[in-house]
Order: structure tokens, then sequence, then C-alpha cells
């Protein structure tokens, strides 16, 4: 079988180009994907070249390489011993590709109702980094959290805080649009992070300081920024990668004075096989979110806010490189 994909073939170079897909093993499924969803902060690093894309160390840069991993579509085709799906199954996948046709493991894809579309589906695999780094934190409704940064991730978090019960949500951001926008999807209050004071029109909003926060920047002086806006005994999770170690906290004033808590929320570190009080599966992570979506109780769909044939790859991914007001991009596979 034949399949179209989206490799970065060198350096801040994208192509769509033809592939061969095997027909699925033991435990494997075929997806005829319809829409696949751009992680910025992984894909810009994918394409880019960055050598600190995964968390292992001593991580060698080869090209070509695939990114990719949040999508929907319909399973096409199942491999022996596959229970959970059948062929045409509506499904939403975790670590897919930007590709027409994925060969994935058959617990890698969860059905999805039809009153769930699959520009949604799309992006529930994302959806389950933040909704990770929330549980981390132990949040109790009626607890204050902040939400430093708000690309795709940041958005989704003040989502998800508000159905949490986080009481008063703070979204913050350099961008005024974002910052509008986070408004409209819940949050309380919306700071720029460089204006003055910005500490203290936290504290003050917060009453003494943020309870939770989630850290989405990815960049040292978000941390930093942080942290300077945490209650006593807060807890930060540490959701965006920080692939730059060259920076400094005052660890002594800003952590261990006020007992504060930094927690690693990287996707990858939460338990493989067995939920268990804040620490979910993906697959449990997963099916959470279908059925927030499929009672009405969430809907994601109004975040996409660009939609792109995988033709555009390039144009695309060098965007990605050099905008950082990157839009909520997907790629619509239905034509290909």
């Amino acid at each position: 079988m034949k399949t179209k994909s989206i490799i970065f073939s060198a350096p801040g170079k994208a192509e769509l180009i033809e592939q061969e897909i095997p027909t699925p093993g033991k435990g494997e499924v075929i997806v005829r994907i319809e829409v696949t969803s751009v992680s910025s902060g992984t894909e810009r690093a994918n394409v880019s070249g960055d050598a600190n894309v995964s968390i292992g160390k001593n991580d060698v840069v080869k090209f070509p390489r695939q990114s990719g991993y949040s999508s929907a579509g319909i399973v096409e085709a199942v491999g022996e011993d596959v229970t959970n799906v059948k062929a045409g199954d509506r499904v939403a996948a975790v670590w897919s590709k930007h590709s027409r046709y994925n060969r994935l493991p058959a617990t890698n894809v969860f059905k999805i109702g039809d009153n769930v579309t699959f520009e949604e589906g799309a992006l529930f695999h994302i959806a389950t980094f933040p909704l990770a780094a929330i549980r981390k934190c132990r949040l109790e409704i009626g607890e204050s959290a902040l939400v430093m940064g708000l690309g795709i991730l940041g958005m989704m978090a003040v989502r998800l805080l508000k159905l949490a019960g986080a009481v008063p949500i703070v979204a913050v951001d350099p961008i005024k649009e974002r910052r509008e926008k986070a408004l409209s999807y819940g949050a309380d209050y919306a700071f720029d992070p460089f204006e003055e004071d910005f500490d203290k029109k936290v504290k003050e909003v917060t009453n003494g300081g943020a309870n939770v926060a989630i850290e989405v920047t990815g960049v040292g002086k978000g941390l930093d920024g942080a942290l300077d806006c945490m209650a006593r005994f807060g807890r930060v999770a540490l959701l965006g990668c920080t692939r730059n170690s060259d920076f400094t906290i005052d660890y002594y004033r800003k952590v261990h004075g006020p007992g504060i808590t930094l927690i690693g929320a990287h996707t990858v570190a939460r338990p493989k096989f067995e939920s268990s009080e804040g620490m979910w599966t993906v697959g449990d992570d997963m099916k959470t979110l279908i059925k927030l979506s499929e009672t009405g109780r969430i809907d994601l769909s109004d975040m996409i806010e660009d939609t792109r044939v995988p033709e555009e790859a390039p144009e695309v991914y060098t965007r990605l490189i050099n905008d950082k007001g990157f839009p909520t991009t997907q790629f619509n596979w239905r034509g290909v």
C-alpha cells in the first residue's frame, strides 16, 4: 500500500513524498488519516534539527525525519488479535505521523463517536499533555492557577483548568491576541509577563499567589517569572520543553524558602499500563477527553486557526520556524 507523508528531508525543509506502508501485523491497525494537528514546539525542534528534541541523552540529529503525533481518521484494516477496533471505526490516534495512512499498534487508537469531528479528535493527543500536567499538580476545586505561555498547550490548559474547578485562572503571554483568546476560553485574568509589577498583579488577583502553575513557555525566564507569582507550597508543572538549560534560578529564595514543588510534566513521564492518583496513562487520558467531548463538556474544535492541505507543508513549516505567533494548524488529508 502506498501513502503520502510529510518528511523533513533536511534542516528547515519539509516535503510531501510517497512511501510504502506494510500490511498490519499482529496487534496492529492501518488508519486512513483524515486530519493531523501540528504541535508547534515539538515540530519546530524536529524540522530545525534540534538535538534535544527527545529526552534521551546524546541524541544524534539525523535527516530525513518525520514528525506529528496527534491525528484522527478511519480504521482501514486490522491485524491478528485486534479486538478494540474494527475496519470502518472512527478513531483518534496517539503517536501517529503526518501521513495519509498510518500503521499503528491497536493500543494507540481510540474510538470516537459520530458527534466528534475528526478535527477535534486530532487535537485529543495534544490535549493529554496539559491534562497530565494538571493531574500531577493535584489541583483541588477552588485553587488558583497560572498558565505561563499561551500556545496550543497553554490554551488547552486554560480550558481544562476551568473544567477542573480552578479559580481564578491567570493566563500569561506577551502577545495581546493570545491573552484575549485565553479570556474567551475561561481565564479570569490575562497579563503580559513583561509589564511592570507583573508578579505583584498576579499575587493581588490570586490573594497571595497561585497555588498551581502550568509553565508552557519552555524558556528559563518563563519559569523564573512563574516562580515569582507562586503562593507558599505552590506546585509548578514543567510542561514546556526547556531544551536550552543555560539559565539560572534563585532556588534558595524562589523554591526552597516558599516550599515550591517543581514537577516534571513531559508526556512520556507517565505510567504505561495502569493509572493511579495524579498519574494517568495516555490511554485513560484519551478516553477522558473523548468522554468530555461526546457529552458536550468541552469542544476543542474552535481552537483551530488554520487548515492546510499536505502539499502546503513547505510553506507551513517555514512559517513555523520563523513565526513566534504560529497559529493552531491542522492538515486535511482527505484529498490526498
